[in-house]
């Protein structure tokens, strides 16, 4: 059986990542969403083990004492970290996983799991991100400010990745991220490594 195929979408906040994430997942099969541990105050609509896994700050100690993370970083000021469960998941079953993680994880996937395919997402300008973080309305516009402040930093990290979605339209965008996850399943190595032909 093949290891499934490790999707690292990252992108600023604001810049659609997870619903688009979601909304693909929906749409394909075999693709799994890696549900992220965080520290940070759970939003109204949000549940607990769907979006994110919300703990508190000794929980998350215990977290990274237990080796239970594969990796984490400090955003925003709180802190996030992916599961060593779903890599194992990945590598046992053969599922496809799907991250929504800041550039900063992404680095310390790339480094850990080199055959990672990374995404970045992004409106087509900062005048678009900042009239969604407005209109989601949980943070206040000081928070706004910094989030922006942030995405510009973030944006130097582009080069890293190997696909660049502009989402301004949702539609549009998902046709792009299906397109490169199918894209990635037909790659030759894959198909010549595993059981679907014999030649």
């Amino acid at each position: 059986m093949l290891k499934g195929n490790l999707f690292i979408v990252s992108g600023p906040s604001g810049s659609g990542k997870t619903t688009l994430s979601k909304n693909v997942i929906e749409r394909l099969d075999n693709l799994k969403f890696v549900v992220s541990y965080t520290t940070r105050r759970q939003r109204e609509g949000e549940i607990n083990g769907i979006d994110y896994k919300f703990v508190t700050d000794e929980e998350f100690d215990q977290l990274i004492e237990n080796d239970s993370l594969s990796e984490w970083a400090l955003v925003h000021g709180y802190r996030y970290g992916t599961p060593v469960e779903y890599i194992e998941l990945a590598e046992s079953s053969g599922v496809d996983l799907i991250f929504d993680i800041d550039v900063q994880g992404a680095s310390s996937l790339r480094t850990k799991f080199s055959e990672g395919i990374c995404i970045f997402v992004i409106p087509s300008s900062l005048d678009i991100l900042k009239q969604r973080l407005v209109e989601r309305k949980t943070e206040e516009l000081a928070e706004i400010d910094k989030r922006l402040d942030d995405a510009k930093k973030e944006m130097n990290e582009i080069r890293n990745y190997d696909y660049i979605i502009i989402n301004d339209s949702l539609n549009e965008a998902i046709e792009h991220l299906s397109a490169i996850i199918v894209a990635e399943r037909c790659r030759r190595e894959r198909i010549l490594n595993s059981s679907k032909i014999n030649i």
